[in-house]
């Protein structure tokens, strides 16, 4: 029997994927993060709730390692993000002893709220951008 975690991660998910997803990454000044395919080496973009500080990007995955998003960067850091329409290339490091919890308070406050809301097992990532 699946846990309920198990359940909200599976309807998330599939709601991003076939939704929510399709939909953001249309908007041309959203969020996006850039990885490459761990398998097919085809970019992967995914919309996304993050701030930039100086030259980092800072943002919480709200299912941790379980995201294909960390996976492709656990197989391959480097990453492009766009920002306010302009892609900046970087390389993204998982953050597991940073807080999730106390990062997001300083990101932007309803991406924040929904990933506190659905997430599972939250993990900051960095992405240290090229300048």
């Amino acid at each position: 029997m699946s846990s309920p975690s198990d359940f909200r991660f599976r309807a998330t998910t599939a709601f991003q994927r076939y939704l929510a997803n399709p939909l953001m990454r249309r908007l041309p000044f959203h969020t996006l993060l850039e990885t490459t395919g761990r398998v097919s080496g085809l970019p992967r973009r995914t919309p996304l709730g993050g701030r930039r500080v100086g030259d980092t990007f800072w943002l919480v995955s709200e299912f941790g390692e379980r995201s294909q998003y960390v996976r492709n960067i656990q197989a391959d850091p480097r990453v492009r993000v766009r920002i306010g329409g302009r892609w900046h290339s970087g390389t993204a490091h998982l953050m597991p002893d940073d807080d999730p919890v106390a990062r997001l308070r300083t990101l932007p406050r309803a991406n924040s709220a929904a990933v506190r809301t659905l997430g599972t097992g939250l993990l900051t990532v960095r992405v240290d951008l090229e300048t």
